[in-house]
C-alpha cells in the first residue's frame, strides 16, 4: 500500500474573471445600436448675420418683412396677415407663408435688392414654430433674417 505524503497544500490563487469575452459582448451591443438607431433629420442650416454696432448711412429702399410668431403659434406677417393656422404635424409645412415670402424674394430682386426678413417671436410661443419659420425661410433661400422684439409696439 502507498502512503501518501502529507504536505503542503498548494494554495488557491486568486479566482480570475477573462474579461475578453464581456468585452467582445459589449462592443457588438453597442455596433447594434448604432446600426439600430433612428437617425433623426436635421433641420435646416441657416447662417444668421449679427446687427452691427453702427447703423448704415443709408436705409435700404425695401421695406423689410415683419414675421410674427404669437403665443398660440400662429404666424402674422407685416402685423395684420395671418398665415397658416391650419398647420400642424411634427414637421409642419408653412404654404401660405412659403408663397408670401415667394412673392416678397421676388419683388426685391426685382429691385436688384436682397430681401430682409425680421422675425419677432412671442415669449410663450412653441419651439416648433420658429423652426418651421427658420425652415420655410431656408427653402426659399433667404439669408439676410433678424431677430427682434416687441419692446416698440
Amino acid at each position: 500500500m502507498s502512503r501518501r505524503k502529507k504536505g503542503l497544500v498548494p494554495e488557491d490563487d486568486e479566482p480570475e474573471l477573462d474579461i475578453s469575452s464581456l468585452i467582445d459582448v459589449c462592443f457588438l451591443l453597442l455596433i447594434y445600436f448604432m446600426v439600430t438607431a433612428t437617425i433623426q433629420p436635421r433641420e435646416s442650416d441657416l447662417g444668421m448675420t449679427l446687427p452691427s454696432q453702427a447703423p448704415s448711412d443709408t436705409p435700404p429702399d425695401l421695406k423689410p418683412m415683419l414675421i410674427e410668431i404669437l403665443d398660440n403659434g400662429s404666424i402674422l406677417v407685416n402685423k395684420e396677415e395671418s398665415l397658416d393656422l391650419a398647420a400642424s404635424g411634427a414637421r409642419r409645412n408653412l404654404p401660405l407663408l412659403a408663397q408670401r415670402l415667394l412673392i416678397y424674394k421676388d419683388g426685391a430682386s426685382a429691385a436688384n435688392e436682397d430681401p430682409l426678413v425680421q422675425v419677432a417671436v412671442r415669449g410663450e410661443a412653441s419651439q416648433q414654430s420658429v423652426i418651421d419659420v427658420l425652415n420655410c425661410l431656408v427653402g426659399l433661400e433667404i439669408q439676410k433674417v433678424t431677430f427682434t422684439d416687441f419692446s416698440n409696439d
